[in-house]
């Protein structure tokens, strides 16, 4: 549709409706200082084709993975979209709908995150899933909320958080904990990478009660596969909650659900089922947990039930949001859930399988070790940490780590992250990650420039 301004006529009737006689006297309270003297100082009006012309060569400008080899990761990740997801969303049934407040209506996007839950419970190993967060960041930021609702009476304010949970997942989870007077203290990492378990027991035996909540993230942000059971019966002998964050789906695919393995609450970030990178978002949180905590649970669930005929039929219930029913009693300000990435989430899945998933997760793996092993050809270059890693791991360089990606980007080689910008005691170290997408020939190719560059 094109765009069409109001006619005079209708400017006029919309005054008249408000009971004033011009667009002058509609703005008399704004003072004459702030007023427009004379015209902006802007180009000339395009006609559509040289508009369009003219943001095409722009955007040309703009690196893309399809032209750039791209080893980034760090949270957001570059994984094959099945062709039938952007046909499927982008039906305007569910690309332009809104909230599904009248279920009558509105069946078919209640029934897909109905599924969505379904699927990320059976992928978490919880029991309760909602219908969907912002992203990752914030639903481990909520989680740390629902840890201390759950534990306020007669436990303490502390967190533990790890230091190897993503770094602005960290500093989402300060920000909700900062008016709240929360204590948190950082679990650094070991040799391997992994959260410091030795710092973590002696933490809980000195805290006690005091404590209310552990998170960690695993994958964790250097790639490291941490020890989930491990910290997840400490926490349960403490009486505290084990938060786990999963930041690459994909490796939900392989590894154990955090869910067997002890966790009270398993949080993430969906972003690499069916999601495109489109610049860092939007993406699509998720959240889990234990039947026992329903009703603490952030935003909203979808619910199947029947209807008067006695059909299945989806309902959202639960729904204690700040913005309408239970407003008073409210478990969050979340008012919405990123459907229309759940949507594209619970499609990716619905269309890869159980088998599939498990085989995109093996290449993911399979890859990145086949990467691990070129490190010998790379000069001065050898492993950060040594514990088991998924699709990411930390390279030590012999050059600090800012100039070496600087270096391969002139060669359109995107090399990884410098983990300098969250962590400055690793100025020569970078994140490196690899998917499905990764050929062998694009690692062949960046072990070889790589191995010029340090060499």
């Amino acid at each position: 549709m094109r765009y069409f301004s109001r006619s005079e006529a209708e400017k006029k009737g919309m005054l008249s409706a408000i009971g004033v006689a011009s667009v002058d006297e509609l703005f008399l309270q704004i003072p004459k200082k702030h007023y427009l003297k004379g015209l902006l100082n802007i180009p000339p009006a395009l006609s559509e084709t040289e508009l369009l012309n003219l943001l095409q060569k722009q955007s040309s400008q703009n690196a893309s993975t399809d032209q750039t080899i791209s080893f980034l990761g760090g949270g957001a990740y570059d994984h094959w979209i099945p062709l039938l997801i952007d046909d499927l969303a982008g039906r305007s049934e569910f690309a332009t709908c809104y909230t599904p407040y009248q279920p009558e209506v509105s069946q078919g996007t209640l029934q897909a995150i109905f599924e969505f839950q379904s699927m990320i419970a059976d992928l978490t190993g919880m029991e309760i899933v909602n219908a969907s967060m912002y992203d990752g960041a914030t639903a481990a930021a909520e989680a740390a909320l629902m840890s201390l609702r759950i534990l306020s009476k007669g436990r303490g304010k502390t967190i533990l958080m790890s230091r190897t949970l993503h770094p602005e997942y960290r500093q989402i989870c300060e920000t909700y904990l900062s008016p709240l007077d929360v204590n948190i203290i950082e679990i650094p990492w070991d040799s391997n990478g992994k959260s410091d378990i030795g710092f973590l027991s002696h933490q809980m035996e000195e805290l006690g009660e005091e404590l209310c909540s552990v998170i960690i993230q695993t994958p964790n942000f250097f790639g490291v596969v941490e020890e989930t059971e491990k910290i997840a019966n400490l926490c349960r002998q403490n009486g505290s909650y084990c938060i786990v964050a999963v930041a690459e789906a994909i490796s939900l695919g392989l590894l154990p659900s955090p869910g067997s393995l002890g966790a009270d609450i398993v949080v993430g970030e969906a972003q690499s089922f069916g999601n495109p990178l489109q610049f860092g978002g939007p993406y699509v949180g998720f959240f889990s947990a234990r039947a026992k905590d329903l009703r603490q649970l952030p935003g909203r669930l979808v619910g199947a039930t029947r209807d008067t005929a006695g059909s299945r039929a989806f309902t959202l219930t639960l729904a204690t949001r700040e913005q309408h029913i239970r407003r008073e009693k409210a478990t969050s300000n979340i008012c919405t859930n990123q459907g229309l990435c759940a949507l594209r989430t619970t499609l990716y899945l619905a269309i890869v399988g159980k088998s599939g998933l498990h085989q995109v997760a093996y290449q993911n793996f399979a890859k990145t070790e086949y990467a691990k092993s070129k490190l010998s050809e790379i000069h001065g270059a050898s492993l950060q940490f040594s514990g088991r890693t998924f699709n990411e791991f930390v390279i030590q360089l012999p050059i600090p780590a800012e100039e070496y990606c600087a270096e391969m980007t002139k060669s359109n080689l995107l090399a990884g992250i410098p983990l300098s910008r969250f962590f400055p005691e690793l100025d020569q170290s970078v994140l490196f990650c690899c998917t499905e997408m990764t050929t062998k020939e694009q690692i062949d190719r960046w072990a070889a420039l790589s191995n010029e560059v340090t060499g």
